[in-house]
């Protein structure tokens, strides 16, 4: 955890002894999702609530819902886009994330990436590979659908590269990703970044103020 007062971080669909919980769906493939990781423990530290991570293919919710992604949904939106940068912008200064850069080789196949968190989290070390491969996607600039480039960035930072890669071919591991997402899809997420507190929903790195706002209803 970032802190010693952090969250208890969930890995999966289970639940400790906590009072609130935040689930969050997400895909390394959405630089929301990866700026939206940034503000999410500190937001569920404050309210003593734990973070369930539920990794899902941001394709197969836009195939299961027919949603797209905002490049091609407002490609012929006047203003759109460039809002939708600005608005970005505007987070990563409000919340002193600098690190940040676009990744050079985008659109990255995200499968293995998320094959490889499922694989990670039954490791045990789901936070640590969440950490790694958000850095390597979003502040490194990496290919990180390439097998070398993975293995490589994982070995970097302590983790067991090619058990990860191993692990992503696991039919218990493609089983498990498939389940999250359908799941998502079923409580209604259409997109990523999603949050759920309890039952209630929230889409998008600018609902983090509601997300805080229902944590802070106890």
């Amino acid at each position: 955890m970032r802190s010693t007062c952090g969250p208890i971080l969930k890995l999966g669909r289970g639940r400790d002894l906590v009072t609130q919980s935040v689930d969050f769906i997400f895909d390394f493939g959405s630089p929301n999702a990866y700026l939206a990781w940034k503000v999410l423990p500190d937001i569920a530290a404050r309210h003593g609530a734990a973070v369930t991570l539920l990794p899902c293919l941001l394709g197969g919710i836009f195939k299961a819902t027919g949603n797209q992604a905002p490049g091609v949904a407002f490609s012929g939106v006047k203003g759109k886009l460039d809002y939708e940068m600005l608005e970005m912008r505007r987070f990563i200064e409000a919340h002193g994330l600098a690190a940040f850069r676009f990744n050079p080789h985008f659109p990255v196949n995200t499968l293995l990436l998320m094959r490889g968190q499922i694989a990670a989290q039954r490791m045990g070390v789901g936070e640590a590979y969440l950490e790694t491969m958000l850095k390597g996607m979003w502040e490194n600039g990496l290919k990180l659908d390439d097998p070398a480039v993975f293995v490589a960035t994982a070995n970097g930072a302590g983790l067991d590269g090619a058990a990860l890669l191993a692990a992503t071919a696991d039919p218990e591991v493609k089983g498990e990703l498939v389940a999250n997402t359908e799941a998502a899809v079923a409580r209604g997420a259409f997109g990523i970044p999603t949050f759920f507190v309890g039952s209630e929903m929230f889409f998008g790195k600018e609902r983090l103020g509601q997300v805080e706002a229902e944590l802070a209803k106890g």
